[in-house]
């Protein structure tokens, strides 16, 4: 097992780019199995979730090349199997991504149960009532078993707006007879960046970036090429970086429609970003960070919901940025149960933090925080973690960071170029 050594109490400077969007990217991965032509894909992450989802499909057949640092050729044509690897399962959450577009290519499939962050409870229950609403008969004995004689559209409605199960529904709708119309679905930028995607090789879906999808099915879709768009999650990160440690930085290939919640709630923790070209923005040095108080002096809240409201994905990047402004500010986080158990590790570097309930805390600042040593418990609470890390006085340790490894590419290697003291040991 690896770790990070981080010498902190550095301010960073310098430019960055943002990689390409993780969950943009697996569910697109995924969605290659109901092409009929190669397609290829630019600005994929090098992460090890990608790697992973590249495994699952060239064990059920596909062949799959790296072409450069970042794009990737997938020739689906060879796809020969529907029962995914139990192991390869367990690595990812996205893993369950497949069961749509394979049930819709083939009418079967073979899911085992998906591993991914322990974060709370992830429910399934959206995705099997989806695609069991499309016409898959689906049993559950330890693993999900799936079959149809074809699928057929329908008006679907998600009890949940998810990501995921969204993204289920919509690949396989798209090679269903008739007409689907997915209410309540997810509109986050990445679930937009695969209908688009989708959309490219034929398919015929209404109603993008909102929550009602309207998609005709199709008999067969073509190849082509995709760009993935960039992590607006990883901008954000970013953001928190270049605030809590004092630096200046720069960052390049953003999307700005895809920041419309997440410059507001950093806003509110009194960090400014400029914008400085079509695509790129910047956090300047010496900023006073202040939290701003609500109407009558009333203590903020920073609260996270689906798209598009502020992401569940940075509550942990908004925890450790609120530990160094002045002020009080309580962060809600309403979707996950245990995302927010890692301050427990915050407070140990000096961090004033109440833990209210397993949704709740209240930060006040700013807190000199020191090294420690600390675990990373997943990818969004590891960023955090190596950013208090990187404002902190002293050394800390980072454990485990294979699972910050799983969300964000070379960030060891990228933070080196903006002036931080961060290296890679063996465990």
């Amino acid at each position: 097992m690896q770790s990070f050594v981080i010498e902190g109490g550095r301010p960073l400077g310098g430019t960055i780019r943002a990689a390409g969007n993780k969950n943009g990217a697996l569910p697109i991965l995924a969605a290659c199995a109901l092409a009929t032509e190669p397609v290829q894909l630019t600005n994929v992450p090098r992460i090890r979730d990608v790697q992973t989802m590249v495994e699952l499909l060239v064990d059920i057949g596909a062949d799959v090349e790296l072409t450069a640092e970042n794009d990737i050729r997938v020739d689906p044509t060879g796809i020969n199997k529907t029962e995914l690897d139990e192991e390869l399962c367990r690595r990812i959450r996205a893993s369950f991504l497949l069961a749509g577009p394979l049930l819709a290519r083939f009418g079967r499939v073979t899911v085992p149960p998906p591993g991914g962050d322990v974060i709370g409870r992830r429910r399934l229950d959206p995705h099997i009532h989806g695609l069991a609403e499309l016409g898959a008969e689906i049993s559950i004995d330890g693993r999900y078993e799936m079959s149809t004689p074809g699928l057929r559209g329908k008006s679907v409605f998600l009890d949940e707006a998810s990501v995921m199960a969204t993204e289920n529904v919509v690949m396989a709708a798209v090679l269903a007879e008739g007409e689907t119309v997915i209410g309540n679905a997810a509109c986050e930028p990445h679930v937009q960046d695969l209908c688009r995607f989708l959309v490219s090789l034929g398919a015929q879906i209404e109603g993008i970036e909102s929550n009602v999808l309207r998609i005709r099915g199709v008999s067969q879709l073509g190849g082509g090429s995709w760009r993935v768009a960039p992590e607006h999650i990883e901008v954000g990160s970013f953001i928190g970086l270049a605030a809590a440690t004092g630096g200046d930085l720069t960052i390049e290939d953003v999307e700005p429609r895809d920041l419309v919640s997440i410059l507001p709630a950093f806003e509110r923790l009194g960090v400014r970003v400029e914008e400085v070209g079509e695509k790129t923005i910047r956090v300047p040095p010496g900023q006073d960070l202040v939290i701003q108080d609500d109407l009558g002096g009333q203590i903020p809240k920073i609260e996270d919901g689906p798209w598009p409201a502020f992401p569940a994905d940075l509550t942990s990047i908004a925890v450790v940025t609120a530990t160094q402004a002045h002020g009080t500010v309580l962060v809600f986080e309403k979707m996950f149960e245990s995302r927010l158990f890692f301050v427990d590790k915050l407070v140990a570097m000096g961090a004033r933090i109440i833990l209210c309930d397993p949704h709740r805390a209240v930060v006040t600042g700013p807190a000199l925080l020191y090294g420690e040593r600390l675990t990373s418990p997943d990818i969004r609470a590891g960023m955090a973690m190596l950013i208090a890390a990187l404002c902190a006085e002293g050394t800390s340790t980072i454990g485990n960071v294979g699972e910050i490894d799983r969300g964000y590419e070379r960030i060891d290697e990228r933070l080196r170029n903006l002036g931080a003291q961060i290296e890679r040991v063996e465990a």
